[in-house]
């Protein structure tokens, strides 16, 4: 397929058809859905069995409520093929969690799951304002993890030149941009803060490359995270979600010319807010867990997935699609200290209201005698490093510390290090929380 042919900012249809039009769409596939995962996946079927639900009990689109969830769990439980729904012969492609947290989780894709999971990325490419003209650093992940892969199709698919550089190797990724002059950085937040880090190490500035548009996912971030990205870089910082158990990168994606939450790609995605200790699904508008059915997949069906992730459903803007809005936490990364509730992007919000921070931090729990004990750790901007001594660091701290205390309850020793002084994740995700208490 030529460029002429995958280009261009037209929407597709299904991008701007009505309410009516998609919701049939959507009770059409998830009907197909919820049979193809009963009829081939045994797993489901005892599932729904035990449930006392069948697909056809499926009548109108609130219905799915009725259907049991499906969580990390059963597919560790399934390791590593149990849930696929079609045979080994029609899977081309086979992804995994790194498993840090016990058996990883396999997903695995047919030549039409991989062809609509390219053309879902293209979609969200256009929709942060790439075309076949641009150039992509890809510095996404490859292997396992599906970022690096996902990305890659997506913006052949849509035309675009793509630069396969993955993680790591930050100062090649400084002389890549130099040198080949891309227009696109795909990446993790924090990781492309490493890279405008690496720049000015080199005596260069960061906001005056070719790129125009950076494509951030695959961890929490925060608007302060966003400006401080467009700050430094010069660029538009927009925001993908997807997850490897629903199907990558490119489940939902941000429009450049909002920038108000990721919109959901509804004629494949179906989403569901549910209240995190009580599965109650609960309206539009109300913050909890996420929830996906996949209404398209063949080798892996996905059935009422709780994602873990924290957020909310808002009504459409640059699309008539349902947005989310930025993820705020995972319910499963909650940290308890001292019985106070406390995600990593409270503490983040806080600490980038400082301009002389920057978004390179680690928390670290620990326990003294009966209480915990938690500690911040953030770097100082890298461009204002040499100017802010240790006097100053220590008075930036305290007033850290205080902004925390206040904001969200809990008593934090907030440590303003030096540049390069809190662990980096070259690949994949940003290691924010190192929880020492004993289990």
């Amino acid at each position: 397929m030529s460029k002429q042919d995958t280009s261009g900012s037209e929407l597709e249809p299904i991008e701007k058809a009505s309410l009516d039009k998609l919701q049939a769409l959507q009770l059409e596939r998830m009907k197909w859905s919820l049979q193809h995962a009963y009829d081939n996946v045994p797993h489901y079927r005892q599932k729904f069995d035990a449930a006392g639900v069948h697909p056809k009990d499926l009548k109108q689109l609130s219905d799915i409520a009725k259907f049991p969830y499906t969580t990390k769990l059963d597919l560790r439980d399934t390791y590593p093929f149990g849930m696929f729904a079609t045979p080994m012969r029609d899977v081309v492609r086979i992804h995994a969690s790194s498993g840090t947290t016990g058996k990883p989780t396999v997903v695995g894709y047919t030549k039409n799951d991989i062809a609509m999971w390219a053309q879902l990325m293209a979609r969200s490419l256009r929709a942060c304002g790439v075309s076949a003209d641009d150039i992509i650093l890809n510095s996404y992940g490859y292997g396992l993890f599906t970022g690096g892969l996902g990305a890659h199709y997506g913006g052949e698919c849509l035309g675009a030149a793509v630069i396969p550089m993955s993680g790591g190797q930050t100062e090649k990724q400084v002389q890549l941009i130099q040198d080949f002059k891309p227009t696109v950085i795909m990446s993790t937040p924090s990781y492309v803060l490493t890279i405008a880090d690496e720049m000015i190490k080199q005596g260069l500035k960061p906001n005056k490359t070719s790129l125009r548009v950076g494509i951030f996912g695959a961890e929490p971030w925060t608007n302060e995270m966003r400006l401080e990205i467009e700050e430094r870089l010069g660029i538009h910082a927009v925001d993908i979600y997807g997850l490897s158990e629903v199907m990558g990168p490119g489940v939902a994606c941000e429009c450049v010319d909002t920038k108000d939450g990721p919109h959901i790609w509804e004629d494949h995605f179906y989403p569901e807010i549910i209240h995190p200790e009580t599965g109650e699904v609960l309206p539009d508008g109300e913050i909890g867990e996420l929830v996906f059915t996949s209404l398209s997949k063949e080798a892996l069906p996905i059935i009422r997935y709780r994602t873990r992730d924290l957020t909310r459903l808002l009504p459409g803007t640059a699309r008539p699609m349902r947005r989310m809005e930025k993820i705020t936490g995972r319910s499963d990364d909650m940290l308890i200290i001292r019985g106070v509730n406390v995600f990593p992007t409270q503490i983040e919000e806080i600490l980038l209201k400082n301009p002389s921070l920057c978004a390179q931090y680690q928390l670290q729990v620990s326990r003294e005698g009966h209480l915990d004990k938690l500690d911040v750790y953030v770097e100082v901007r890298s461009d204002l490093s040499d100017t802010i001594g240790e006097k100053k660091r220590l008075e930036i701290g305290a007033d850290m510390q205080h902004h925390i205390k206040v904001l969200v309850g809990v008593t934090a020793d907030v440590h303003v290090v030096e540049t390069d002084k809190v662990e980096r994740t070259l690949v994949g995700k940003a290691r924010r929380v190192i929880d020492r208490r004993p289990k």
